[in-house]
Formats: C-alpha cells, structure tokens, sequence
C-alpha cells in the first residue's frame, strides 16, 4: 500500500532520482519507494527525457504527495543532476539524503538499510556497496564488473581512502555532511561526481560505511555507461588527487 500522508515539513529522507529515458522503470521505482515501511520522499530530475518520463511522473504526482520533480533542458550530467537535487532538498530542511538509480539496480528495501547506519549508527555517509563483502553483482558481464572492480582499486591507491566500493551510487548522506561538501564546488561532472563527493567527505573527516547490497543489473531500458564515461572518471581522479594538496580541508 503506497503512503498517503499530509506533507510535513520535518520529513527526514528524500530520495534523489536523476532520469534520462526511464519511461520502462520510473513508475515502479516510485512506487516500490512509496511502500516502504519508512516514508520517504522522492526527487526525480529528468534531463528532457525524449520518451516522456517526466509525463509519467506528473501522473503519479496526482495521487502520491511524497513525489517531486525537477525538469531540465536537456542532459546536463549526473553530477549536476545530483547538484541540483541537494540543493533542493537542503533549502527543504530533510535530514538524510539519498541518491538512488531508477533502474532496479539498487534494491528500494536496502533504502532502510542506509537510513538505519545514518539515524540509528551514527554514520554520517553511508555507502551501498557491491564490494565490502565479495563481489555482489548480478548480471553484469565479466568485463564490466573487473573494469568496476579495478577503478574502485585504483581509487584507493590513488587517494588512500579505504573505501570498497569507491564509485558507488547508492549514499545516505546527513545534511551536514553536505552543508560542508558544497557540492556546487564539487568539479566532477559524470560517474567521477561520486568519487569525489565522497573524497571530500573522507578529507572533512566524516565518519563514511559500507553496508553490503546486491547490485543488479537493470533488466528494462538501457544502460548509460560507457568506456568514455569510466576513462573520464578516471582521469578525474588524478587531477582531484592534485588538487586536494593545494587545499585545506577544515575537520569538522
């Protein structure tokens, strides 16, 4: 049963969704959100989808009032996709915020999961993670899953943070935690968005954790991913890395 409740503007989560061409996965997601035992809300950011997403979304906006949507121009990037919903949810006071593919890769239950290591454990960012315990992924090519796998090795050398899953996007992050990232400064644009968001969390001294997920690969719609996407990333990681030893970085 989806929750309908009169909106409060104590809400504590929000669950951030960027889109682009989810037509065949957005209103299950919605509603598989919306009947979690915990409530939370949820931000779509679509990016103009061309097959009519957003539509899809004003519809169930009718009936769910847990449900936001922010509609851009045209395909800007994940990470100021991403930038745009903090934003938003920080000006709206929740006090953890999530981001969260629309495709069924992450499993909407291990949304309490994540809730449960911020509000109950004390973590100020928590990670859903494919490699803190094996290598949980479902249905990705071998090739996929070692390139995955190797980038988030690389990142830990490179940086030193002993995160597993370095390019995770599945997070509850406090709202502090972002008040003091100001991810508009943030310069990473796509997948390198996610390593340097939590970098930067690692640099301010926040107490980030992995809770083991199974990822699965979407079975509807098509992937965005692409070796131009992943070498970018990489690439980002080095000159992030440079930067850092030119910045100051106030523990909090």
């Amino acid at each position: 049963m989806y929750y309908f409740r009169k909106y409060l503007s104590d809400m504590p989560n929000i669950v951030i969704i960027p889109t682009y061409r989810e037509k065949e996965n957005i209103e299950a997601i919605i509603k598989a959100i919306s009947s979690l035992i915990i409530p939370f809300d949820i931000l779509v950011i679509d990016d103009n989808s061309p097959d009519g997403t957003a539509d899809i979304v004003k519809k169930l906006q009718l009936y769910l009032p847990n449900l936001h949507l922010i509609e851009r121009p045209g395909k800007l990037g994940l990470g100021t996709a991403y930038t745009a919903g903090f934003k938003w949810a920080l000006d709206k006071d929740y006090s953890f915020i999530y981001e969260m593919d629309a495709d069924f890769s992450h499993d909407p239950n291990d949304l309490l999961k994540l809730y449960k290591a911020c509000k109950d454990d004390g973590a100020d960012l928590a990670i859903g993670s494919r490699y803190i315990s094996g290598v949980n992924v479902v249905n990705w090519p071998l090739t996929r899953v070692l390139m995955s796998y190797i980038a988030s090795i690389y990142v830990r050398i490179i940086t030193g943070m002993k995160i597993m899953d370095t390019t995770a996007g599945f997070k509850c992050y406090r709202r502090e935690v972002l008040e003091s990232i100001k991810p508009d400064h943030i310069r990473s644009v796509g997948y390198g968005f996610q390593i340097e968001m939590k970098f930067t969390a690692w640099k301010l001294g926040y107490k980030i954790v992995e809770i083991p997920i199974i990822f699965t690969d979407r079975k509807l719609g098509s992937s965005k991913m692409s070796g131009g996407i992943f070498n970018e990333a990489l690439w980002g990681v080095l000159r992030m890395k440079v930067r850092s030893i030119f910045t100051k970085y106030p523990k909090k």
